[in-house]
């Protein structure tokens, strides 16, 4: 369990009940997930709030399903017991809504993106950056397994109302907009060559639209009187063709970037031992 730096009893009720609990300064859930993947040595992983909105029972299915397909990730799906409503509305649709962006520019399997409720292999978590500080790291989560095309699931789970006196953290305007900047930042840098040409479709549409009154004018009276319009839209056309060459540069580089991480990735075992153990 990680303390980070909270200012109620948790740490001391989880080192009362047996855990051991490792302190984390900087405040934010990314925070804390970064300090226990880098201190916590495990074949698997379980990651899931301490809030008591998960069901534990769960565990058990889902590290078996890690296990027995030898998979990276294990996403708990949550569906709300009796069905009451666990979410405030804003968050519930800001987590269909991220769900969809990232299952059309990835192709992601999950339709509960923003789970804290996971089991993870080792494989995946010392591979894993984890750059995000707080709320987004379900997302960095998710996108990074996506991006490397690692073996995944998902499991149906039990999600129960928070204890009386229990309040998220998450602030629906505030870290909703983080986790999108996050999905545009990750799509940057996994999918560079279509964020870029995107970016240069728009400019260069733009400009096309621009265009013809300069060149009717000019066909009629061989003159350019609008200069500085004309002006604008050979910048706009010279602006598309810069962030479409930095789309190719980047796409390449970060093709590299996936090699050498695959090769790192491949150095630790599946879950369960190697695929060639009899």
């Amino acid at each position: 369990m990680c303390d980070n730096a909270s200012t109620d009893q948790t740490a001391a009720v989880a080192r009362a009940a047996g855990a051991k609990v490792i302190y984390e300064g900087h405040r934010g859930k990314g925070e804390a997930i970064r300090r226990l993947f880098a201190e916590v040595d495990a074949d698997v992983y379980v990651m899931a709030d301490g809030d008591a909105t998960y069901d534990a029972a769960a565990a058990p299915q889902m590290i078996a399903m890690l296990l027995d397909g030898k998979l990276d990730m294990i996403v708990g799906s949550r569906r709300p017991v009796h069905g009451t409503a666990q979410y405030r509305p804003g968050h519930s649709f800001g987590n269909r809504l991220f769900s969809k962006i990232v299952q059309m520019f990835f192709n992601s399997p999950f339709d509960d993106l923003l789970s804290g409720y996971r089991v993870l292999s080792r494989r995946f978590v010392k591979t894993f950056p984890a750059e995000a500080k707080r709320f987004e790291i379900e997302t960095e989560l998710t996108i990074h397994v996506l991006e490397h095309r690692m073996p995944v699931a998902q499991c149906l789970t039990d999600y129960f109302p928070r204890p009386d006196g229990s309040l998220s953290k998450l602030s629906t305007f505030k870290d909703g907009f983080r986790i999108l900047v996050t999905i545009l930042q990750l799509l940057r840098d996994v999918k560079p060559l279509q964020f870029f040409s995107s970016i240069a479709l728009l400019i260069a549409v733009f400009a096309t639209l621009l265009t013809p009154p300069i060149i009717i004018t000019f066909l009629e009276t061989h003159t350019v009187p609008r200069l500085p319009t004309a002006l604008v839209i050979v910048g706009m056309f010279i602006l598309s063709f810069v962030f479409l060459t930095c789309g190719i540069i980047l796409d390449r580089i970060s093709a590299s970037r996936r090699h050498s991480h695959r090769l790192s990735y491949l150095q630790h075992m599946p879950p369960g031992g190697s695929l060639g153990k009899r």
